[in-house]
């Protein structure tokens, strides 16, 4: 049998630093899974289609699922579990529980992370900015709309402006 070559990877995840020796073809989805255990990041179609992997590197969504660990090694890597400050959560994680916009949970750590890389470049969005922002994140629950709501909301609260108004959605089925 041959020995499956590793390396050691220095990795900034939510601003802490960790150094590990990793078999070269593991993805940083299963490293922050399994040696990590961070496992907010959710498995989802493991092909880079569904979002539900993604996280922030160096503040832009990148697909876990896709990447190697060694290909981002010293840049500054945010899981959903880097969002909250300890037990205030973050304006969307906020907006996101109050609205409802989030159902079975499992593709909300994708979304809320490429929401708050958005808010971070554009914090009053609009509503087709935020559907093209959220794109790449499938959501088999929701029909969007509650997400959307939640989104601007979030926007609004971090500008520190009256919120737009957010329209509860009877039906549920906007699409991004």
């Amino acid at each position: 049998m041959r020995e499956v070559d590793r390396h050691v990877v220095a990795l900034e995840v939510n601003g802490e630093h960790a150094e590990l020796l990793l078999p070269v073809h593991k993805t940083l989805l299963e490293v922050l899974r399994e040696d990590m255990q961070l496992t907010g990041t959710k498995h989802g179609c493991e092909l880079g289609e569904c979002g539900t992997c993604t996280v922030l590197v160096d503040g832009k969504p990148e697909l876990s699922c896709l990447l190697l660990p060694v290909q981002i090694e010293g840049r500054a890597i945010t899981t959903i579990e880097g969002m909250a400050k300890g037990s205030d959560l973050h304006p969307l994680q906020q907006a996101f529980a109050e609205l409802g916009a989030a159902q079975c949970g499992y593709c909300t750590p994708g979304i809320l992370l490429a929401a708050k890389s958005l808010l971070e470049s554009d914090p009053q969005p609009t509503r087709d900015g935020i559907r093209e922002a959220l794109a790449g994140n499938l959501c088999r629950c929701t029909g969007y709309s509650k997400i959307l709501d939640a989104v601007e909301l979030a926007g609004d609260r971090m500008m520190s402006s009256p919120p737009r108004g957010v329209a509860q959605s009877a039906g549920g089925d906007e699409e991004l």
